[in-house]
């Protein structure tokens, strides 16, 4: 046993499993005749902890350190510092770190390591709070952000049946079952507390402009998840915001019943909807920082150029020089977007994480040339644009892929930054395929 795992951890994790499990089943029970594909709930949900749980260990016992640990200690530190001084923890969370806060920690609080860390302190601000109802347990904190994220992620996948009930088990994979999503999204890091400000971002978008419940309050979800983007991971929010927005004209589009007007109409649309997003990702430069327009380009020729450094002893990959200009960068989109999503492969791997990360890119990379060589590419284009939901996906997904293929060169922060795409991804996968199937269904009976 040591600092991170006592035997009152060991019992703390015993006790929430139970809990857990008790919780799920209830939830499950009450629910599964009226809404069948609660049958996920449960093995979603303990797919969800063991994954964080695991995470846990890897970095205990693998890595022998990381930012995951460093959160922790900070979590500790504030937890310790509301008992002291509740005041001086309040000032922290709402607050600006100033003299008067520094002066507020001593050797009993010990010192947070994040504490001028502009993007990572925000994730101590707010999970501390579950250091202190788990008596600083890293165990059963973890545990508690795994349970409130799975419901997140559940909340997700409640949206794609709403929309695409006839897929209950291929959007349960999608959603709630990729192991990397599961893995780097389910413990105490950036990665976990971001997928769930998409995920509540994203469902409650939906309800809103298409299910026209709970604007108050959806309102309310949108605008925390998107300060959490912006606050912790800025260009996730980057990302998002093209997506959505053409996503919203979508669903505009479909409301007209017109189909010249319609089809003469969206190419313009979509180009007003591009153009506001850059116009507001310009104007926000100031709040995205490092992140905003104008330093991206830098960030990602930087990038390519620390790769070639010896340090990375054969973890990095080449997506070659890149030019600074606008036809430049898009000329590297083909290779950037192939990176994030499908890469390492399977013979870039050199460790048991990354291995199982070949394989699921392997898995990924099959299903998508599949359908585009059956539906011949236009086919699969065609089917997405036809659908709002489904055209986010892939547009959301693939620029959010791009922009992370384009700045990140080192393997083992790939695959944890691209796993806001691959839900989003493999879903509209799974959408296609049912659309591709119907399509053959549809041939056969007309040849009968």
């Amino acid at each position: 046993m040591n600092e991170y795992v006592s035997f009152i951890d060991i019992f703390l994790c015993c006790v929430l499993l139970i809990c857990f499990y008790f919780y799920g089943s209830s939830r499950k029970n009450r629910l599964i005749e009226t809404e069948p594909y609660y049958r996920y709930f449960l093995p979603g949900l303990f797919v969800k902890v063991l994954g964080g749980l695991g995470l846990c260990f890897v970095y205990l016992y693998y890595y022998e350190g990381g930012d995951t640990l460093a959160y922790f200690h900070d979590n500790k530190c504030i937890s310790r510092l509301f008992m002291e001084n509740p005041a001086a923890a309040f000032k922290f969370t709402f607050g600006q770190v100033d003299q008067q806060l520094l002066s507020s920690f001593d050797s009993y609080t010990d010192y947070p390591v994040y504490l001028f860390d502009s993007h990572a302190i925000y994730v101590v601000k707010i999970t501390w709070i579950l250091s202190l109802i788990t008596f600083n347990s890293y165990l059963g904190q973890t545990m508690l952000i795994s349970l409130l994220s799975f419901l997140v992620m559940w909340r997700l996948y409640k949206m794609f049946i709403t929309e695409f009930p006839m897929l209950q088990k291929g959007l349960a994979y999608a959603i709630l079952f990729i192991p990397s999503v599961v893995f780097w999204g389910s413990g105490l890091l950036k990665d976990t507390i971001t997928l769930a400000s998409l995920a509540l971002f994203t469902s409650s978008f939906y309800r809103i402009i298409k299910l026209k419940s709970g604007y108050f309050l959806n309102s309310i979800i949108m605008i925390v998840s998107t300060w959490a983007m912006i606050r912790i991971k800025p260009y996730i929010f980057i990302a998002l915001l093209p997506g959505i927005l053409v996503w919203f004209s979508r669903y505009q589009m479909e409301k007209m019943k017109n189909k010249m007007i319609r089809s003469a109409l969206t190419p313009i649309l979509l180009f007003i909807t591009l153009f506001l997003a850059f116009l507001f990702l310009r104007n926000m430069g100031e709040s995205l920082g490092e992140y905003s327009l104008s330093n991206v380009v830098d960030r990602a020729v930087v990038s390519q150029q620390e790769l070639k450094q010896d340090y990375y002893h054969g973890s990095s990959f080449d997506i070659g020089n890149i030019d600074p200009s606008l036809s430049g960068i898009l000329a590297k989109a083909p290779i950037a977007i192939t990176s994030a999503l499908f890469r390492p492969f399977i013979w870039e791997t050199y460790n048991p994480a990354m291995i199982v990360s070949g394989v699921e890119n392997l898995i990924i990379l099959a299903f998508t040339l599949y359908l585009l060589v059956k539906l011949r590419v236009y086919n699969f284009f065609r089917l997405v644009f036809n659908h709002p939901l489904l055209f986010f996906c892939v547009s959301f997904s693939l620029f959010f892929a791009f922009s992370v293929g384009l700045s990140t060169s080192n393997f083992g922060a790939l695959v944890r930054y691209k796993i806001p795409a691959i839900p989003f991804f493999v879903a509209s996968l799974v959408i296609t395929n049912y659309y591709y199937l119907e399509m053959k269904k549809e041939e056969i009976k007309k040849k009968e």
